[in-house]
């Protein structure tokens, strides 16, 4: 079976569109489709089935994608590395949620180039669980951090860390709470309190309320701000009340710019995951950061 074949099979199968198989492999889409067709000729079985939308893998496409794609990873490795260069430096391509990856991962994994001299170089890009774990599949990243497990046989998934989430605000806010004693707001009390948030859809504030309150945010966000060290800056100045987690709040709650508005005995977690190709975990750099970065998460709960 012609490699080539299976390299843009395996292409496709991350990309979930014969188009953006094409982009990343540098061929044109007419030539994609005629490798897929002469693959499935050859196998005598679908491997895709078209849909508006992409391509979603058949049983057989899956189960194929699930022996090769470690295989070709392994191929990739030794031709970019070179057969008798044991030290080249190679580049680990991390991707993940910017606050998270910012604070705790890349001072992580700086730490272990600096205590065990330079393992990897190192190259970071930030975004939503699913453009991350989209990108690690079409093979833009290495590693990948996560608040979704993803699907699939294609991507392994290993529990990082669990993040705890708390309900902050500006120390008068919290006194115009009608409330007993400190950290004891309720919905009810909270509804006259604006919210900072990361995005329209208010989903820190709304996970919050459903797991604590058991009831829906009825205020809007008053500021919307796409990064949570941003939503902490702008709670910090007075603006309202915001979910953070705690890691990225700490500080503030330690110095007083910031108080809990509510403190329940079971608070809402988040899990963070950290992902890979199913298979790369054989390549050195990938698993040394992938060890590091569990060792390191140890503390951070």
């Amino acid at each position: 079976m012609d490699l080539a074949l299976l390299r843009t099979f395996v292409t496709v199968h991350r990309a979930g569109s014969f188009t953006r198989a094409a982009a990343l492999l540098g061929l044109s889409q007419p030539a994609v489709t005629s490798q897929i067709r002469t693959l499935e000729r050859q196998i005598g079985r679908p491997l895709f089935l078209r849909q508006a939308r992409g391509v979603a893998p058949t049983t057989i496409g899956d189960e194929l994608a699930h022996k090769a794609a470690p295989h070709l990873d392994a191929l990739v490795e030794i031709t970019e590395t070179g057969l008798e260069d044991d030290s080249s430096l190679r580049t680990l391509h991390l991707a993940g949620p910017p606050e998270f990856t910012a604070e705790r991962a890349l001072p992580a994994l700086t730490g272990i180039n600096g205590e065990d001299g330079q393992a990897f170089a190192l190259r970071a890009s930030f975004g939503n669980a699913e453009e991350t774990l989209e990108g690690l599949a079409a093979g833009h990243h290495d590693l990948a951090i996560a608040t979704a497990r993803p699907r699939g046989a294609l991507l392994t998934a290993t529990p990082l860390c669990d993040e705890e989430h708390v309900l902050v605000a500006a120390p008068h806010w919290a006194d115009r709470a009608d409330t007993e004693k400190p950290g004891s707001a309720d919905a009810h009390a909270l509804e006259s309190v604006p919210v900072v948030e990361v995005h329209e859809s208010l989903p820190f504030v709304a996970r919050y309320w459903a797991s604590v309150f058991d009831a829906s945010p009825t205020a809007p966000g008053t500021v919307v701000a796409p990064d949570l060290r941003a939503v902490l800056a702008c709670a910090t100045a007075g603006a309202g009340l915001a979910v953070l987690p705690r890691y990225l709040c700490a500080p503030a709650l330690e110095r007083g710019d910031v108080v809990a508005l509510h403190e329940p005995a079971v608070p809402p977690l988040r899990t963070y995951f950290l992902v890979v190709r199913t298979g790369t975990l054989a390549m050195p750099h990938i698993a040394r950061a992938h060890e590091w970065l569990l060792h390191a998460a140890a503390d951070w709960n």
